[in-house]
């Protein structure tokens, strides 16, 4: 295949998703990034939601120098409306998510749609992301990104679904028509993006990561993930403890489950679950001051207790990160293997 007969044949193969609001100071270096990319074989649908700044108008500045660039006015207003009513507007089945406020890397794009053409099998595929700008970046959000990191395969993603979003929803490229017929994104009081990735989970649908920073991801103080409440710890919560509730891993032993963790926080996280009509059959913790104590009819034990049982599912609710992984490690020398007998909860 020529290289002019390849464009014509790439030419509709990508659709960019861009939802924008008021993205005046940010959306032109997004935009930069976007027709730097090595392959120019796209279609950009920029979905304005209801701007009241000059956002509209550096769209249609660009737009006229460029005839891939489709502006769309959401006739609703909100995120999920935007990203909805720019997915009927896709003529391709691979969708870039893309962010008015973050920058693709140059190759994002090719280096995604190869990846998407050799796995047919994979619905959703994201990448590493670069956070920036650098000096303001927390603790918190290192970390995070740290774990994000070692989620890559679709075996690491399906085990570790439930610790935390495991996708940079603006680092994503996904397969139109399966998402489609999930319903698309939903409205709720819950991160859109985590809500499609858990559906895309228990549809038996496979999603994986590019190991390469492919997106450059702003952070500052209003970002929608610090200001939303749709995007705040309760949130968070209820939302996983829906989904987990159904999940068949644990519905196998749901007679024979055990929750680690039974400090106070942990118990009100974990609420979430139990109103779902599940019970742990014991509480797992290694402060001496609460074992041996009784939390709503059920013991709380340490972890040698696990030694005389047999093999219970273990859902692991401790939300520091190095916690997690010393329990991770504890399991393992018992046996377990993670996301057959034991999950670990965020």
């Amino acid at each position: 295949m020529n290289a002019s007969s390849e464009s014509n044949h790439l030419a509709t193969a990508i659709s960019i998703l861009l939802p924008f609001r008021n993205a005046a100071s940010t959306i032109e270096e997004c935009l930069h990034s976007i027709q730097g990319q090595t392959c120019g074989n796209y279609e950009l649908i920029a979905v304005n939601d209801n701007s009241s700044d000059a956002s509209v108008a550096i769209l249609e500045t660009y737009a006229r120098d460029n005839p891939r660039i489709g502006l769309r006015h959401n006739p609703g207003s909100g995120l999920v409306s935007a990203l909805n009513y720019g997915l009927e507007h896709c003529s391709s089945q691979l969708i870039a998510r893309m962010d008015a406020d973050d920058r693709m890397s140059p190759h994002r794009l090719q280096l995604q749609y190869d990846f998407m053409q050799q796995n047919p099998d994979i619905t959703a595929l994201g990448s590493f992301a670069r956070l920036f700008p650098e000096e303001i970046i927390q603790a918190g959000f290192r970390e995070y990104m740290r774990w994000q990191n070692s989620c890559i395969t679709p075996r690491d993603i399906a085990d570790e679904i439930y610790i935390e979003s495991p996708l940079v929803h603006p680092s994503v490229m996904f397969r139109r028509d399966p998402v489609i017929k999930l319903g698309g994104y939903r409205v709720g009081q819950f991160p859109e993006d985590y809500d499609l990735w858990l559906r895309i989970h228990h549809a038996g649908l496979q999603m994986a990561k590019l190991p390469e920073e492919l997106l450059d991801w702003r952070d500052y103080p209003e970002r929608t993930s610090r200001v939303d409440e749709r995007c705040s710890r309760e949130a968070f919560d209820t939302l996983r403890a829906s989904y987990l509730a159904r999940e068949p891993r644990l519905l196998k032993q749901s007679d024979n489950f055990v929750i680690w963790g039974a400090g106070r926080k942990t118990r009100k996280r974990c609420q979430h679950l139990l109103d779902h009509g599940l019970s742990p059959k014991a509480w797992i913790d290694i402060d001496p001051n609460k074992i041996g104590n009784i939390l709503n009819g059920v013991p709380v034990v340490a972890p040698e207790w696990l030694l005389s049982q047999n093999m219970p599912f273990v859902l692991g609710y401790v939300t520091n990160h190095g916690a997690r992984d010393d329990i991770a490690h504890q399991l393992q020398r018992l046996g377990y293997q993670r996301g057959e007998n034991y999950l670990m909860v965020g």
